[in-house]
């Protein structure tokens, strides 16, 4: 049987299930006042940086292929993202951020980040932010998320 968690993890563990449990939905809200969630902002973002296969932006933003499809039709009926076949593989789609959706997440961005000050930085020395920062890169690539500083999950 495997040990229980010292006293500094189950602190650890109990603090990243507040953020997550209270702090996400708080910066959730940002979204909601556009009329998006949050993956759908994750999606724009990514898309900012260049069109990108379906499939490709699946991997990249962590998202099934049934859920990107639907997430992906609600943002091109609102004029946000387009798609085309792809060139080099007509069985494949790609996806492009439109200026509406520039202009959206250029809206959204300055909210977004005070919300993310406000929930977790506000509350941290710069030196636990950078220890934070350490701790929670090497979890996620643990993890295999895509964890580059071009990469806005």
């Amino acid at each position: 049987m495997a040990e229980g968690l010292d006293e500094t993890q189950v602190r650890a563990w109990h603090g990243l299930l507040a953020v997550t449990l209270v702090g996400m939905p708080q910066v959730e809200r940002v979204f909601r006042r556009h009329g998006l969630v949050h993956i759908e902002y994750g999606l724009l973002t990514a898309l900012s940086l260049g069109p990108c296969r379906l499939s490709d932006l699946a991997a990249l933003t962590n998202v099934s292929i049934s859920r990107l499809s639907h997430r992906i039709s609600k943002l091109v009926d609102r004029g946000f993202v387009t798609l085309r076949p792809d060139s080099s593989d007509g069985r494949a789609s790609v996806a492009e951020i439109t200026e509406e959706g520039r202009t959206v997440i250029c809206s959204i961005a300055p909210d977004y980040a005070q919300a993310q000050r406000e929930v977790l930085f506000d509350h941290l020395t710069p030196e636990q932010t950078a220890a934070l920062a350490d701790a929670l890169q090497a979890v996620g690539t643990r993890l295999g998320a895509c964890m580059g500083p071009d990469q806005r999950i």
